[in-house]
């Protein structure tokens, strides 16, 4: 249970992490910030109880709106007492542009405006940040290309956790602005996300930091499934043929089809798993690149893309999400740059949603997908929206250009108006 103190920014009580089990070779480690299994370095998961008591619909839909209405499936036992009201974006049905991909329903899973940071990363920060609580932990952190930054240097500030946030030089301004305003200690690194990353790790092990997406990646990956959790719940407790999201690390395809299955497995939905596809930018794509070969080995890229939230060149679970769109019957596809602005600009003139870069490659994925016979006229879609496009308007910044500047006069802006009705 979630209790709230008369200061809505307190939360009482304290959740305990679960422990963990080797996705690899199956040994299991108690509950601790550690990520890699120590015989064989394979990535660790939490490990749940299979006879915990499971909630039903009716039970779920009673609570409150937020991603610990799923709290049976998340990695922490106990009352929630940080980023307890995270969660439970809309999902928008949109026939304009189920028309414009030639499909038979479409709808948007719009954590455009997740609560606080207006990204999906406020889920598996939320997860992770109850998980560094448990620990003891007092200083949080980060490798970062962008969104991530936001979500921790937010939820950290909240919780009056220090935080240290460790991005790429060449970030996003906006995005930048969106970490350092918080408080958190924004440090910029020479170099591409990799290398940030391979920093990271050393740093977490040098001052035994929490950092979300290295030592606390266990917990913090499980809260992607809240948005499959959403997603079966918001159609009626049922599940769509197919979805796309867009592939930085991997992590969130994997998560979407964990949530999905555990779903089906509680009794909770209806309909078979969906088609998984994923988006990836043509200038990071070794997730793609892997599935169009047909094979699981992840060939490591340089990124060179204006989609830099999603420019991971060396993905941590590349495998893992190349194994679940075959698995399920889905693909990948990567698309250009130009082609992302134009995905930023179809969702925002179908649905009136403003997406980052992110959002547009998997929006222009989409319309790839569609033309080439992946997704048909039955199809029901949903595509996930993981970004807020205020946070890169730039990339679409010439759609101002074409605006025309006029004098306060009736009769000039009449003549204009005639000219655009000829037109």
């Amino acid at each position: 249970m979630i209790v709230v103190a008369s200061d809505p920014t307190v939360v009482v009580g304290a959740a305990r992490a679960l422990p963990q089990r080797c996705k690899v070779c199956g040994l299991e480690h108690p509950a601790a910030p550690i990520a890699i299994c120590e015989r064989c370095l394979g990535p660790l998961e939490p490990v749940y109880d299979a006879g915990r008591r499971l909630p039903d619909r009716e039970t779920i839909a009673s609570r409150a709106p937020s991603m610990w209405r799923y709290r049976e499936w998340l990695p922490l036992e106990g009352d929630i007492r940080l980023s307890y009201d995270t969660g439970y974006p809309p999902l928008i049905e949109s026939p304009r542009l189920a028309d414009r991909l030639g499909v038979g329903r479409v709808w948007v899973k719009n954590d455009a405006v997740s609560h606080p940071s207006l990204s999906f990363k406020d889920r598996v920060v939320a997860t992770a940040l109850n998980a560094a609580a448990s620990f003891g932990l007092s200083t949080v952190g980060c490798a970062s290309t962008g969104n991530l930054a936001n979500a921790v240097a937010a939820q950290a500030a909240r919780a009056g956790l220090a935080a240290w946030i460790f991005v790429p030089a060449d970030l996003e301004i906006g995005k930048l602005t969106a970490t350092a305003v918080y408080g958190a200690r924004l440090v910029r690194i020479r170099g591409h996300y990799d290398e940030v990353n391979r920093l990271c790790v050393q740093l977490a092990d040098r001052f035994g930091w929490g950092v979300v997406n290295i030592n606390l990646r266990g917990y913090y990956g499980e809260g992607s499934k809240t948005m499959a959790f959403e997603i079966g719940e918001q159609l009626g407790w049922r599940l769509p043929s197919a979805v796309i999201a867009p592939m930085a690390g991997g992590s969130l395809v994997t998560k979407l089809f964990k949530g999905f299955e555990e779903f089906r497995a509680a009794g909770l939905v209806e309909g078979g798993t969906p088609r998984i596809y994923g988006a990836q930018a043509d200038g990071c794509a070794p997730i793609v690149r892997a599935v169009e070969r047909r094979t699981e080995s992840i060939e490591p890229e340089v990124p060179r893309t204006l989609a830099r939230s999603i420019a991971i060149g060396n993905p941590a679970d590349g495998v893992f999400a190349a194994r679940v769109l075959q698995r399920t019957g889905g693909w990948a596809r990567a698309v250009t740059d130009a082609d992302l602005a134009d995905g930023i600009r179809l969702l925002a003139e179908t649905t009136g949603v403003f997406t980052e870069t992110a959002g547009g490659v998997t929006v222009a994925a989409a319309v790839s997908l569609a033309r080439g016979g992946y997704l048909t006229a039955t199809d029901e879609l949903v595509i996930c929206i993981t970004g807020q496009g205020l946070k890169t308007p730039d990339v679409v910044a010439d759609a101002v250009s074409v605006s025309p500047l006029l004098d306060p006069k009736i009769r000039e802006v009449a003549a204009f108006v005639a000219g655009v009705a000829v037109s």
